[in-house]
């Protein structure tokens, strides 16, 4: 099914947010505040859900609590209580006191689902992951991200210091990252260009999308961990390998020449300004003057009170790593302080834009 267009989704989801405000307004405040916080217990419901690969047991069917307890190995009583819960919320369906089955909501926690977020739910509710945000309220105190202070080490060292978490973050980061490929590719047409840099771009989910549908193009991959990542073995099992280079480069290293597009996807967010600039300018001092630089980012929206992801993922960051989502004026700012003339955002059906800038 094509995506509808970024105006479209924009006018779906201000009309789902007008009626949300509806709603809290027709209930006493504190009982709409209530709700909100209680938030936090549905996320680890969910997380339950997703360790116990609930959708996967009744992937095949509704079963009873009993049915489903003996196959993902829970109390009956307990898990019938979380399936109520869920069912409640259209997580899952109750078919009958006590049966349970998947809804279209529950198949997405199917780990082999086409845009699967049982990863960032498994990522969301993870100990290691409530932890970090038991110490946000001193990020905000003191402008800085706790996590180092709490870790003893950057939340890149941590991750691998700590492998095993490592693993759950880059999968939820990953399941996010899986939702945004095709809204991308159906919001800009990267055809004109002739060699496309995805630029620590992983094992190149993104530009293997490029590559697919613009067969005229050339990339390059550069990302510091190729091997591990498997990205040329990826990219060649996706079709495009024998129009994609795969090259090692390091975030704060020299960038590959050769491009006349640059694609950085998620990078210049996870950083505090300085560093964000010596990304920028290496970018800068490998591309031709008529390329063009496109960040991959969520912008936050300049209008008051407006609902978007970026205002919580921009939390997310400063608490990690000191990084921050910006309004398209910051990235003009930025961008201008590394070189760049900011051209234009080109809003996707999903919260992410492109950012695009060209050589000053």
């Amino acid at each position: 099914m094509p995506l509808p267009p970024a105006r479209v989704v924009r006018a779906v989801e201000g009309v789902r947010t007008a009626l949300q405000r509806l709603v809290r307004k027709l209930a006493p405040a504190p009982f709409s505040l209530l709700e909100m916080v209680q938030g936090a217990m549905l996320s680890q419901a969910l997380y339950a859900a997703a360790e116990l690969r609930v959708a996967e047991a009744l992937r095949e069917g509704p079963l009873s609590q009993e049915q489903l307890a003996e196959r993902v190995g829970a109390h009956p009583e307990t898990l019938g209580r979380l399936m109520r819960l869920l069912a409640s919320q259209g997580v899952f369906a109750e078919r009958g006191q006590g049966v349970f089955a998947l809804s279209p909501m529950g198949a997405a926690l199917l780990e082999d689902a086409p845009m699967s977020m049982r990863g960032i739910a498994v990522l969301m509710g993870h100990p290691v992951h409530w932890e970090d945000w038991s110490h946000f309220v001193e990020a905000v105190r003191t402008g800085e991200p706790s996590l180092p202070k709490l870790r003893g080490m950057s939340a890149f060292e941590f991750m691998e210091a700590k492998p095993e978490y490592g693993e759950v973050f880059m999968k939820g980061m990953g399941a996010m990252s899986a939702t945004e490929t095709e809204p991308v590719l159906a919001a800009y047409d990267f055809s004109r260009f002739k060699t496309v840099v995805d630029f620590c771009a992983g094992r190149g989910e993104l530009l293997a999308g490029i590559l697919r549908t613009s067969p005229g193009v050339r990339g390059i991959l550069a990302d510091p961990r190729v091997e591990e990542s498997g990205a040329a073995a990826y990219l060649t099992e996706q079709g495009v390998g024998d129009r994609c280079e795969v090259v090692r480069a390091d975030l704060f290293g020299p960038v590959p020449a050769g491009g006349d597009a640059y694609v950085l996807k998620h990078i210049v967010h996870d950083w505090p300004e300085e560093r964000a600039l010596e990304i920028l300018r290496n970018v800068r001092a490998a591309m031709p003057p008529q390329g063009r630089l496109l960040l991959m980012e969520m912008v936050v929206p300049d209008k008051a009170n407006a609902a978007h992801a970026s205002k919580l993922v921009d939390l997310w960051l400063m608490l990690l790593v000191g990084g921050r989502e910006r309004t398209a004026g910051q990235y003009g700012q930025l961008l201008a302080k590394a070189g760049f003339c900011l051209e234009r955002v080109v809003q996707t059906p999903a919260a992410i834009s492109v950012v695009e800038a060209s050589p000053c």
